[in-house]
């Protein structure tokens, strides 16, 4: 079977460092690997729609913003498909007969719909679209065959349900879809980045991000600001560093290579930390460490966009292409679907010859 990635981001604003360690650098290595027939890597544009159908414009004005944070970090759109996922209307049709095999009751215990539903303050009225999210992205999974899906942590309930429709499709309709299996990141610390203000999880809707197309003294202002451990007080103090985000990105994003160019006096991070919960280490010191690192993975990104800002209708082109692509393939997971189900008519030449002979024609 060939191995085949699909993955994606909704259109809601620029990417953050969030995206970047939970999957975006995690993308590019896979792509950059050679162990994929197939990359898939779609701008969730209907999803980003079920709680922004009042404002199509945020959804509308982001598509270039996520396409070249995509491009800028180094997927390629000669190595994987980048496009739009409104722009395929056969993953709708898919959504609409898997809709039949999932239960209210299932997606209302769904965790991460859940929590998105309660942070959004959709409890005394949820869009349909909204609630049926899992079910919308078991279309697009298994729309391409994906054999392959990196997520984030918080994504593996409705992975999990993505399963939960592929094994009864394929009870009911014969073996037709593909099951995908789940890559979590390998860096505990990435799973879930928290923001700059020690809270459970970056997020735009938030205001705790660090975007990877902020400009250095916006990634400077931001670290600086940073919630550390509110009981540190004096440099003298015995800090924390669990619950601790600026030790959280350090682990995130520190290799021991960057000691020696940015702070000598230590080793490695085990070394810092140690200082840090003894006391004897000022929030400054470390937070100027933080931000070197970040300027280092940041720069290069920054320069790339740059380039890529020059010639828009360029990346709108590749968006069109990759969209054309991933038409065709999820086309003939249609068709396979279909099959299944028997409500390909048309193309049932034995039901037409059976009914034929039924009424004696």
């Amino acid at each position: 079977m060939e191995k085949t990635i699909l993955t994606g981001d909704r259109p809601t604003g620029k990417l953050h460092l969030g995206h970047y360690v939970g999957s975006l650098k995690r993308r590019v290595e896979l792509q950059n690997s050679g162990d994929y027939k197939n990359i898939f890597i779609m701008i969730a544009d209907a999803q980003a729609l079920t709680d922004n159908a009042d404002n199509p414009e945020k959804v509308r004005q982001n598509i270039i913003e996520v396409a070249l944070d995509y491009m800028s970090v180094g997927l390629d759109p000669k190595k994987s498909t980048l496009f739009i996922q409104s722009q395929i209307p056969e993953l709708c049709e898919l959504s609409f007969y898997y809709m039949n095999l999932v239960t209210v009751s299932r997606l209302q215990r769904n965790p991460t719909v859940k929590s998105e539903i309660q942070m959004r303050n959709f409890e005394a009225s949820i869009p349909v679209g909204f609630f049926t999210y899992p079910i919308s992205q078991a279309s697009d999974i298994t729309a391409f065959k994906a054999t392959t899906v990196p997520v984030g942590e918080d994504q593996l309930p409705m992975l999990e349900q993505t399963k939960e429709i592929v094994r009864k499709f394929n009870s009911v309709y014969g073996d037709t879809l593909i099951e995908p299996d789940i890559l979590l990141p390998e860096n505990q610390a990435c799973l879930r980045l928290p923001g700059t203000d020690g809270k459970a999880k970056m997020s735009k809707s938030l205001g705790n991000c660090i975007y990877l197309s902020d400009p250095s003294d916006e990634v400077r202002k931001k670290v600086m600001s940073m919630y550390t451990d509110p009981d540190h007080i004096q440099v003298s103090d015995p800090g924390k560093v669990e619950g601790n985000s600026v030790f959280t990105y350090l682990d995130a994003f520190c290799k021991e290579e960057h000691f020696a160019k940015y702070l000598p006096e230590y080793p490695n991070l085990k070394e810092l930390k140690a200082h840090y919960q003894r006391g004897g280490l000022g929030d400054v010191k470390v937070k100027k460490f933080l931000y070197a690192i970040l300027e280092e993975e940041l720069e290069p990104i920054r320069a790339r966009r740059k380039e890529l800002e020059k010639d828009i209708p360029a990346i709108y082109e590749i968006l069109r292409e990759g969209s054309l692509k991933a038409r065709e393939v999820a086309s003939k997971t249609l068709d396979d679907v279909k099959s299944a189900m028997k409500i390909n008519y048309f193309d049932d030449t034995e039901l037409i010859r059976a009914q034929s002979e039924k009424y004696g024609k």
